[in-house]
């Protein structure tokens, strides 16, 4: 590789890391600050939360990956044109193409990369992820079992205790069940027990009152219980470990045995086709991204008020890049034997950036002086 191709290359690896860690950092923190509503509010730990949050984040990198791609080719190609680096190599006969080889090798790594994540780590992490939920949905005691915390087991239901005794016993317990639109039912008690009865789980009150409020004509009914039995199951969300989506299957599974997928999973042959072909087309695309960010600053002349209408042009190609991905999703979706269309949006990337590379190369291309006829050449 010459010194040039290493020199750029660094420079694309570098920034690619600096825009991978700002752009992960933003869209995790994102979803961190959703994960930790969810699981603290449900009594989980801070270990749990950390788990899930470490699960989430090859997905996050997958999302970022062509983004980052796309704004470290735009910023070093911007940096080494204001630097006049690349007029220099472009005056010792280095043509766009020539120049645009540590790109290619750039984006053809970051694309790798996007494999290993899409391939392996992306279904696996959100597999054991799904393993995860299921066993926290199974654990009682995680979810309802925390003593002087509201805890919101599922919509419209709100429960608390105030303390729990070595012996198990529930002090001083306050349950609230809005989940009918025309009634609210709120119960409370000095004690309360859970017991696990024909694979039902009840929460048996002692010694407390029950109070029905009904919309129609705003009426209020009270009832003081010795011992009141409610039954909880229904808050407990049924674990679902042994299914298995098209995000957990591997990649060859769903281009060789769709039919099996489609009968496990429920989704249709089309949904498979697409997901299968839509991971593979996610490294093309890295590529396509890295390729149209650099070829499109190397369009038009030079100009004090900065590149910024290329670096415009290149964000609007990028878009539409999306939208054709999106559209041929729906396609493939539709007609599975129209697989194909799933690599329209790189192949067009691809293609966009050599027309860019091209029309570049003209505009710099050294127009010939006429001679005059008899005068010494």
């Amino acid at each position: 590789m010459a010194r040039f191709d290493r020199y750029m290359l660094s420079q694309l690896m570098v920034l690619f890391g600096f825009f991978s860690l700002v752009l992960v950092s933003v869209y995790w923190i994102n979803r961190a600050v959703r994960l930790f509503d969810k699981l603290i509010g449900d009594g989980q730990s801070a270990f749990v939360f950390l788990e899930f949050t470490a699960l989430t984040l090859p997905n996050v990198i997958r999302l970022v990956l062509p983004m980052a791609a796309f704004a470290a080719s735009v910023y070093v190609t911007n940096r080494l044109s204001s630097e006049s680096e690349l007029v220099v190599m472009q005056a010792t006969g280095f043509s766009p193409w020539r120049l645009s080889r540590p790109v290619v090798i750039y984006g053809l790594i970051v694309g790798v990369m996007m494999s290993i994540l899409t391939h392996f780590l992306v279904p696996t992490s959100l597999y054991q992820m799904q393993q995860r939920e299921a066993e926290i949905a199974e654990n009682v005691t995680a979810r309802l079992l925390t003593e002087g915390t509201f805890l919101h087991p599922t919509d419209g239901v709100t429960f608390f205790i105030r303390e729990i005794t070595p012996q198990g016993s529930l002090e001083d317990v306050f349950l609230s069940d809005r989940r009918k639109e025309d009634r609210a039912q709120t119960y409370t008690a000095t004690r309360a027990y859970l017991v696990n009865e024909d694979s039902k789980i009840k929460l048996v009150m002692l010694d407390g009152m029950a109070q029905s409020f009904t919309r129609e004509g705003n009426r209020l009914f009270t009832t003081h219980f010795t011992d009141f039995s409610y039954d909880i199951t229904s808050l407990i969300k049924k674990p679902e470990s042994n299914t298995r989506g098209i995000r957990h299957t591997g990649t060859l599974e769903m281009l060789f045995t769709p039919a099996q997928i489609s009968a496990e999973t429920g989704e249709t042959i089309g949904r498979i086709t697409e997901e299968a072909h839509g991971r593979i087309n996610q490294a093309f695309l890295c590529l396509a991204a890295a390729l149209i960010g650099f070829a499109t600053l190397l369009v038009g002349s030079y100009s004090r008020f900065g590149v910024w209408r290329q670096i415009v042009s290149a964000l609007v190609l990028l878009v539409l890049l999306k939208l054709i991905e999106g559209l041929a999703a729906d396609m493939v979706q539709a007609t599975p034997s129209l697989w194909p269309l799933a690599y329209a949006s790189s192949v067009i990337g691809v293609l966009i950036a050599a027309a860019l590379l091209a029309w570049a190369g003209r505009a710099r291309r050294p127009l010939r002086k006429s001679t005059p006829q008899g005068a010494p050449t």
